[in-house]
């Protein structure tokens, strides 16, 4: 009786441990974990796992209920917590800016640092070492460890165009610095193709001295302060939400594709951003094609000298909208590689890949390229060849998270934050969840 109960005991832990607790669909692990988090059902590259650091009940799917509505973007900081940007909706004053203190094991513990914000996104530290906001209309910097942060808040440059309520918008404010410490930051289209008004001849959205569509640099002056009126950078770039520096100096950036209703076009791509450089918008999409809204009527040629072409074509519809080249120690085969979230919400989409890069940071294009495309739950990708380059295989670190009924929702990657030990943090806006991508087994 005894060896019967003990058996009867053993098999109510082992069901117990079994037992996966689901967040907004995720049906996470905990008796087998990533580094020490809840294991996520992702299908994961060999030798990868992902881990489950914050993830909303299913009582709190709906993101007005939830602590983290809308997660973008990580900044990791110096005792090893985390800043989260918090979109939180896409109106006016929804926004914050919380304080993640990592339990492995357990949810984290979040305190609320800002709120009320105009639709944030990026964070990032400046030369000064103080970190610094994109919101909509406006950058800021802060100091997150200050008793009350928000009498820390000081305006760096304002006037950003507010194009909130126009359709097709793209309002969304991230940067980077440049080596210079200028601050280049996203100005997007505030339209999708910007189709000619009777008898124009031009989008009037693309032209002139501060065009949208474009990257705006406001110069560094010394001592904190920037330059209150900005220059163009580059134009015809629908929307920059997608930006890196190599560590050669070059910039890169993602360009999320005008929205056609086929499938397979176009194609976003990856820029090198040169100053002065013209990159299409909205003429232009893919190498040379003319956008459908313009054809005909495009003043601009675009497999012309004035047009600067991408270096690489991703994916239709995949929506990067976050890179960084990595430099951790965790995964030694990604070292120096361009790793790209794809958003996208079509069958391209969901998904990180890797692109190998050169010594100026540009991916390096395959003879035969390939990219992935998914189709029903949980089944195999297909590979679909592109029409036209330059483009690369590329290396996918989570063939599957497309969305399995109980198991897992269809991944929603945005930015990324690669913490001292070499982990790669992922920020999910439409799951609200942050993931932990650690060495299996490690």
């Amino acid at each position: 009786m005894k060896t019967l109960i003990l058996a009867v005991a053993a098999l109510l832990i082992a069901s117990s441990a079994a037992a996966a607790p689901v967040y907004i669909g995720y049906a996470a692990d905990a008796a087998h974990p990533c580094g020490g988090y809840a294991r996520l059902p992702i299908g994961m590259a060999k030798g990868l796992c992902a881990g489950l650091v914050y993830g909303p009940s299913p009582a709190d799917a709906p993101p007005s209920k939830r602590t983290l509505r809308l997660p973008r973007t990580l900044l990791p900081l110096a005792n090893g917590d985390l800043l989260v940007v918090d979109l939180g909706g896409w109106l006016r004053g929804q926004g914050s800016v919380w304080r993640l203190t990592p339990r492995p094991g357990g949810q984290p513990t979040l305190k609320r640092l800002l709120d009320k914000l105009d639709l944030p996104h990026t964070a990032a530290f400046g030369p000064d070492g103080k970190v610094y906001l994109g919101e909509m209309s406006r950058i800021v910097r802060f100091d997150p460890d200050a008793a009350d942060p928000p009498s820390t808040v000081e305006t760096v440059v304002s006037g950003l165009p507010d194009n909130s309520l126009h359709p097709d918008r793209h309002p969304l404010s991230s940067f980077l610095f440049d080596r210079d410490n200028a601050l280049l930051v996203n100005v997007g289209a505030p339209t999708d193709q910007c189709p000619p008004a009777a008898g124009a001849t031009r989008c009037p959205q693309a032209e002139g001295d501060h065009p949208q569509a474009a990257i705006w640099r406001f110069a560094y002056l010394g001592g904190g302060r920037w330059a209150q009126t900005p220059t163009t950078y580059a134009r015809g770039l629908r929307n920059s939400l997608a930006l890196a520096m190599h560590s050669s100096g070059a910039i890169f950036q993602g360009e999320n594709g005008i929205d056609l209703t086929s499938a397979d076009a176009p194609y976003d791509v990856i820029n090198r951003l040169r100053a002065g450089a013209n990159y299409g918008w909205p003429y232009c999409i893919e190498a040379t094609a003319v956008a459908p809204a313009w054809r005909g009527k495009s003043p601009l040629d675009c497999a012309g000298a004035a047009r600067t072409r991408p270096v690489l074509m991703l994916p239709p519809h995949g929506a990067p909208l976050s890179m960084l080249y990595y430099s951790g120690a965790m995964f030694p085969t990604l070292a120096g590689k361009l790793i790209v979230s794809l958003h996208g919400y079509r069958a391209t989409g969901s998904r990180i890949v890797a692109f190998s890069v050169d010594a100026t940071g540009a991916p390096i294009p395959n003879a035969k390229p390939t990219f992935a495309v998914y189709g029903q739950p949980g089944a195999a990708a297909t590979r679909r060849a592109y029409r036209e380059g330059p483009a690369a295989n590329g290396f996918i670190l989570t063939p599957g998270w497309d969305a399995v009924k109980g198991r897992r929702p269809s991944g929603a990657p945005v930015g990324f934050a690669v913490t001292p030990d070499g982990a790669l943090w992922v920020a999910e806006d439409r799951n609200g969840t942050i993931v932990r991508i650690a060495k299996d087994g490690g």
